[in-house]
């Protein structure tokens, strides 16, 4: 591990799973055949499981759990953040759900 926080393969041990699969995005947007791949693991028997080994094969440590947990604080975190966080919030549908985000944003 150097002294900027990145290991061997340059990867960021700092990072959120949220800048993780941005960069990664950033990544498939210049690189036709790996946008195609990732698409791919939608198919998968397992498609959460394939996405996250696709992820960790391109340099990025994303886990299934990870993943999972990661939108679930950011969406609590939201909701804590508006009206106090009572029952008056406004619904925020999807916004815990990064694989699917990720995908929308990902486009065609």
């Amino acid at each position: 591990m150097n002294p900027d926080g990145q290991d061997r393969k340059g990867w960021n041990m700092y990072m959120t799973i949220g800048e993780m699969l941005d960069e990664l995005a950033k990544k498939a947007g210049k690189d036709p055949q790996l946008k195609e791949e990732l698409k791919a693991t939608r198919q998968a028997p397992n498609p959460l499981s394939a996405f996250c080994e696709k992820c960790r094969s391109q340099g990025y440590p994303v886990y299934e759990m990870d993943l999972l947990q990661e939108g679930e604080e950011t969406y609590a975190a939201m909701k804590r953040s508006t009206n106090g966080g009572g029952e008056n919030s406004p619904l925020l549908e999807g916004e815990d759900d990064y694989y699917e985000m990720f995908f929308a944003g990902l486009g065609d």
